[in-house]
């Protein structure tokens, strides 16, 4: 399902991303949402090709997301 705002995200994104990179997931999630809709494993694609967009502008250093 599309998350029509950061509140709306899975808790693992929302309490550990900076906003900024809260709203790339988001709107990388609804793009991805629609682009595979007749696929059957659609929400795992959808979370595969968010995580995707945050991790080519964001990374993790001792446990807090920065961007790069």
């Amino acid at each position: 399902m599309p998350y029509f705002s950061n509140d709306d995200l899975p808790p693992a994104v929302r309490d550990h991303l900076p906003f900024h990179a809260q709203e790339m997931y988001r709107q990388a999630f609804n793009h991805a949402w629609e682009e595979y809709a007749r696929d059957s494993r659609r929400e795992e694609i959808a979370h595969r090709v968010a995580w995707g967009a945050v991790k080519r502008k964001y990374v993790k250093i001792a446990g807090e997301w920065v961007p790069r």
